[in-house]
């Protein structure tokens, strides 16, 4: 099979058949082998009855749906270890992303060779206050933590290899640092593609200010996960070292001045060198304790079930 388009939703029965009708359009005439996998995420519409009636017109299309609202990271993640496509593209169920972008994308992961092919909303449709402004900022403070040279982190519609959607963990709400994930695992090869947004033609965004906000947490997260989740005491440690050092120097001092120098002078507790002292080491144990005790739940760690599956189609 060519290409597995996975496609997470939440209540957007009103667009589900005219994406359809047009993925299907894109395919057949570009003769792709191909399935369509629609997550579920909790819908309280009628999404999954839709996906129902368009699996049971076209066996391509494959369905997937959760017990309630998990996240759009889980929805991928559960697409992604369905899709047995070569080229996996993941784009948004709102009619914003335009399906006549796949066979450019597919083009480019299996003849240039890219692992990872982001798409990049350069035109947008978007509150330029409320969305293009905030978005702008976050992919400057993604580019510039994550090393990933990309325009447009949030553009739902990407392409992967799929050894690189079988190799990734996406969780909590990483889905915007897909890329990340992938650079970090090995796949280097990253590239983008200026695609067209298209004006939301159904509903309203199902994502609301806080997004940016939850966006730049998780960066944060991604960073550090990055450079020290396979190695949590080269930070906690060399930190706990370094505090319990200093504290211990003090210490130090404070006994050879009270013994040899300065016998009669102030009590130790009397001194402020004391009390640096005794934080130091405090700090610097519990530090050192915190990057052990990381190390142990890495190593002891397994993979928990992060979503629960209610219904399968064609699966």
């Amino acid at each position: 099979m060519q290409i597995s388009i996975v496609i997470p939703l939440l209540n957007e029965q009103e667009s589900l058949k005219e994406l359809h009708d047009w993925i299907v359009q894109v395919m057949q005439s570009n003769h792709f082998s191909y399935e369509v996998i629609f997550i579920d995420d909790g819908s309280t519409d009628t999404s999954w009855e839709t996906i129902l009636e368009l699996s049971n017109i076209n066996k391509n299309v494959k369905g997937i749906r959760f017990l309630k609202n998990y996240g759009k990271s889980q929805a991928l993640h559960a697409g992604f270890k369905t899709a047995k496509g070569e080229v996996v593209i993941t784009m948004d169920a709102d009619l914003q992303d335009n399906p006549e972008e796949i066979p450019e994308l597919y083009r480019m992961i299996a003849q240039e060779r890219y692992h990872v092919v982001s798409g990049w909303k350069k035109k947008r449709y978007d509150s330029v206050i409320t969305k293009n402004i905030p978005s702008k900022l976050f992919n400057w403070a993604a580019r510039k933590t994550s090393g990933v040279k990309l325009h447009d982190f949030n553009c739902g519609l990407k392409a992967f290899d799929n050894k690189v959607v079988k190799t990734i963990e996406v969780s909590g709400e990483m889905h915007r640092y897909i890329p990340v994930l992938a650079k970090n695992a090995g796949f280097s090869n990253i590239s983008e593609k200026v695609v067209q947004h298209q004006a939301r033609k159904y509903g309203s965004t199902k994502f609301g200010a806080e997004r940016f906000i939850n966006g730049f947490l998780d960066l944060i997260t991604i960073w550090f996960v990055s450079k020290f989740g396979r190695r949590p005491m080269h930070l906690f440690g060399a930190w706990g070292v370094l505090m319990f050092m200093v504290g211990f120097g003090f210490a130090l001092y404070l006994g050879i001045d009270k013994l040899f120098l300065n016998p009669l002078g102030r009590l130790i507790t009397q001194r402020p060198q004391f009390y640096i002292s005794l934080t130091a080491m405090i700090i610097g144990t519990q530090l050192f304790l915190a990057g052990f005790l990381g190390e142990i739940m890495v190593r002891s760690r397994k993979n928990d079930t992060r979503y629960n599956i209610s219904d399968k189609i064609n699966l």
